[in-house]
């Protein structure tokens, strides 16, 4: 979705006492720094590729941005690492794309979060669409693991191992992993990751767990369920696709969430933040969104296992959100002629902990 300039000009004048402000700031990776965590990143994914594909022009721009204004401290690669990606045939590997992002953060001292092991989406169709065996389903779990998990061994901050397990009311999502194995092949997915990458955080990652839920419950479960068998499990992340009209949680909700991950002893993050609405974007509506970026990145500072927050890229013309909900989009920081949303200014409010609802200050 495209954002005409003369909306912009309508934005910055219903906002004026924001204008001007996203300036002052040295990056938003310093300010999370100083916040007391480790990073504030944005995804990224190989040029020329998908939604990058129409824009090769803006590219030198983009790149300035992504590798070296200081906002960012941290990425992901988007798609390159996904297993229809990697393993698109039994037996062949391919880690060209993941390559690409993977060599330009290790070029510009970047934390790297690897994304994504076990995921019943964006997987390759002979795994999707075999009849598999309980032993021959594990093989095929324990070979990718191995196969992709080595191959970046060393150079990942964190993996999301296993993504997206859980139905929205916390039962398991009937995908061919479970339908084969059951809950074994979350265990599985996590023994293995430990041993073949043992100083990677390993994550559990979802969406919809930013306020407390049946679906959160069920995640926090898997938590416990891996710590009582003493299989090692780092983190847990929290997608944050938000909706500006849904509406997003609160802040308060977003710190009982975080807390309750929190609590069961692993570091939280917030790993594909992005908060879409309805367009053509409006003042109105870019308002509320600043609101919501600014809750959800205030309630990650305010809770002290909370380590760091990635944008799901940080330009609008590269975000997946348009091409799944053809009506949505304007859910990233940057427009298409590089200005800044105002909810960029939200994030430094939260950044620099001018939030309400927490009565014990920063880092709880």
């Amino acid at each position: 979705m495209h954002i005409a300039s003369s909306l912009l000009l309508l934005a910055a004048s219903a906002l004026p006492a924001l204008a001007g402000k996203g300036k002052e700031c040295k990056g938003l990776n310093v300010l999370a720094k100083k916040a007391g965590m480790k990073y504030f990143g944005a995804a990224t994914d190989s040029p020329g590729q998908r939604e990058r594909a129409p824009y090769p022009e803006k590219y030198p721009q983009y790149d300035q941005i992504m590798w070296k204004s200081g906002e960012f401290g941290q990425t992901t690669p988007t798609n390159g690492q996904k297993w229809t990606f990697v393993g698109p045939s039994q037996g062949q590997w391919n880690f060209t794309e993941g390559d690409i992002v993977t060599s330009k953060a290790r070029k510009h001292g970047m934390y790297l979060r690897c994304h994504a092991l076990v995921w019943h989406s964006q997987l390759a169709s002979w795994v999707e669409k075999g009849e598999w065996t309980p032993e021959e389903l594990r093989k095929i779990i324990v070979d990718h693991i191995e196969q992709v998990a080595g191959h970046y061994r060393g150079q990942c901050y964190a993996w999301d191992v296993v993504n997206e397990a859980l139905n929205e009311d916390g039962t398991y999502r009937e995908s061919v992993f479970y339908k084969v194995l059951g809950e074994e092949y979350i265990k599985l997915a996590f023994k293995t990751a430990a041993k073949v990458d043992p100083h990677a955080k390993l994550y559990y990652n979802d969406y919809n767990l930013e306020s407390p839920s049946a679906k959160t419950l069920a995640a926090q479960n898997i938590v416990k369920m891996l710590l009582k068998e003493g299989i090692r499990i780092d983190g847990m992340g929290l997608q944050a696709h938000l909706v500006v009209e849904s509406p997003p949680p609160t802040l308060d909700q977003h710190i009982d969430a975080i807390k309750g991950f929190a609590d069961l002893g692993v570091e939280v993050a917030l790993t594909e933040l992005d908060i879409r609405m309805t367009t053509p974007a409006t003042p109105e509506k870019l308002a509320l969104q600043r609101e919501a970026y600014k809750n959800v990145v205030g309630a990650c500072v305010q809770v002290r296992g909370c380590i760091g927050i990635t944008l799901w890229d940080f330009y609008d013309p590269f975000s997946w959100i348009p091409h799944t909900f053809p009506t949505e989009g304007a859910g990233l920081l940057w427009f298409e002629d590089f200005s800044k949303h105002p909810a960029y200014d939200g994030v430094v409010e939260a950044l620099t902990n001018k939030t309400r609802g927490n009565p014990h200050g920063p880092r709880d």
